[in-house]
């Protein structure tokens, strides 16, 4: 089983705060650790400018950035090493990304290998030796959406989240901003 963990909740629920404490523990732990964020998000406008730079300002000094929207399984091979953690903040904006581009000439191209990149980020996962923390929302439990693309968004969330789930060794739910935690290998024997 992997060392990797999943952290779910809704918006402002504590998820990344979470995350950035788990890995500030594993760095105590050792003096050659290391911690990178591979950030997913894209300023489009100024709120996410915003919200992304106070992401950036609130993070630990020791924790190094890599920024990458699209190609998440490449961005986590090439960062790997036996002593980093890496955390994705976000799966839901990586989604989102690739699903609901801003317009452009490459939207459906890019809305077409969604596919291909889901299958990258989980052979990533399974190969690569760094922990994994893992950043999503939970957002399949409000009202089902009116439009057919806002609802196929909310279930390739959910079916990534439970793919992604399968590879991890831990799930959090963030309710609050407190941790509810559960390790995988007890949740398949219970549906065994």
């Amino acid at each position: 089983m992997s060392n990797h963990q999943l952290i779910l909740g809704g918006q402002r629920s504590g998820k990344s705060r979470h995350a950035e404490r788990l890995a500030l523990q594993w760095l105590a732990a050792d003096a050659s650790r290391e911690v990178a964020v591979v950030a997913t998000a894209l300023a489009r406008d100024d709120e996410m400018r915003q919200r992304i730079d106070r992401h950036r300002l609130d993070r630990p000094v020791r924790f190094e950035t890599i920024e990458e929207p699209i190609e998440l399984g490449r961005a986590l091979r090439q960062a790997a090493r036996p002593l980093r953690l890496l955390i994705v903040d976000c799966l839901t904006l990586w989604l989102a990304n690739v699903l609901m581009p801003a317009p452009c000439a490459q939207a459906e191209a890019l809305q077409a290998s969604w596919p291909a990149l889901k299958a990258d980020l989980l052979s990533a996962l399974k190969d690569i030796q760094s922990p994994v923390l893992l950043v999503s929302n939970e957002i399949g439990l409000g009202v089902i959406p009116m439009g057919p693309d806002v609802r196929h968004f909310v279930d390739e969330m959910g079916r990534l989240n439970q793919e992604v789930a399968q590879r991890c060794a831990n799930l959090t739910l963030m309710v609050a901003g407190q941790p509810w935690t559960r390790a995988v290998q007890d949740l398949s024997s219970e549906q065994a």
